[in-house]
């Protein structure tokens, strides 16, 4: 067994206007960091449009595709932009969820790391937002569990910002539970305690500015992983963002490398407690680059580690 990188160069074609924070040098730096890790690396094919529709309904495909530019840039609110390559990268991102779930379900890998920009978990059904243009995560998910035939699977989302998106495409999914820690107050201003979802399938906890990995891990062994247990997923989906570092110019929290360290290798090792390893991690945001790539490095090693 082994772990799976699904990257594809496309990313490199969502350009963004000078800038701004979500730019190609995040890819960049995330793979080169992964180079020396010798891990199974797989092309990320383009999603097909069928998977997308798990999801999102076909006229906001068709108003992303028309809005594409032909050169320069597109601006669909106030920081999603996209530009001639924008699509392709978002398509291939899509598809490499669908393919890393694949890979995992069939026994092909233990884990897999979707390394692919841009990131997906604040698209809402019909509604792009926050650097997001499709829901990689929830896509995930619901391959998982229309295709694959899975009973449960469970999303976790460690970004700094709330998983709006995410949430919002498996709220009326019993089959799915949807678990993100996160700063509050911080936009995009989702993400209480209250907000459950439609079947009690909704778990969020806000975290205060400040908090640190010490916090963080209480929180995580107290809440988390205990409703994770209850829930016996089949498949770990994780929305991996690393901008709960200390050092991201975007938000306050205060965690180091190595909370994300053994964040991952706690979600390692609830994925062999309860689902035979399987765990589906996909890259969310991350934005002061140094930051990014260490603790990018340091996941995956983990994941490396877990599938051996």
């Amino acid at each position: 067994m082994t772990t799976a990188l699904l990257t594809h160069a496309d990313s490199l074609g969502h350009v963004m206007p000078p800038g701004h924070p979500e730019r190609v040098a995040r890819i960049e730096h995330v793979l080169h960091a992964l180079e020396p890790l010798d891990l199974w690396r797989v092309t990320a094919p383009m999603a097909a449009e069928d998977d997308l529709l798990r999801i999102h309904p076909q006229s906001y495909i068709d108003m992303l595709r028309d809005a594409v530019p032909a050169e320069g840039f597109a601006q669909l609110d106030a920081d999603t932009f996209l530009s001639p390559g924008s699509l392709d990268a978002a398509w291939r991102g899509a598809g490499a969820a669908v393919r890393a779930v694949d890979l995992v379900a069939g026994g092909e890998a233990r884990n897999a790391f979707c390394a692919m920009r841009p990131p997906g978990h604040h698209a809402e059904t019909e509604t792009p937002m926050g650097f997001c243009l499709f829901g990689n995560a929830a896509l995930a998910a619901r391959h998982a569990l229309d295709h694959h035939g899975m009973g449960r699977v469970a999303v976790v989302d460690f970004d700094v910002h709330h998983g709006n998106g995410t949430q919002d495409l498996l709220w009326d999914e019993r089959r799915a539970l949807f678990v993100s820690s996160h700063q509050m107050p911080l936009w995009p201003g989702t993400g209480a305690r209250d907000e459950t979802g439609a079947y009690d399938n909704v778990m969020n906890v806000p975290l205060a500015p400040g908090t640190d990995g010490a916090r963080m891990r209480t929180l995580y062994e107290a809440e988390v992983f205990p409703r994770l247990r209850a829930f016996a997923p089949e498949l770990i989906v994780v929305s991996a963002g690393f901008d709960a570092h200390a050092d991201d110019p975007l938000a306050n929290l205060d965690w180091q490398e190595e909370d994300f360290v053994w964040l991952t290798r706690e979600l390692c090792a609830l994925a062999d407690e309860m689902c035979g390893g399987r765990l589906v991690s996909v890259l969310e945001g991350g934005y002061d680059l140094t930051a990014l790539a260490a603790c990018t490095r340091a996941h995956v090693t983990e994941l490396k580690e877990a599938a051996r």
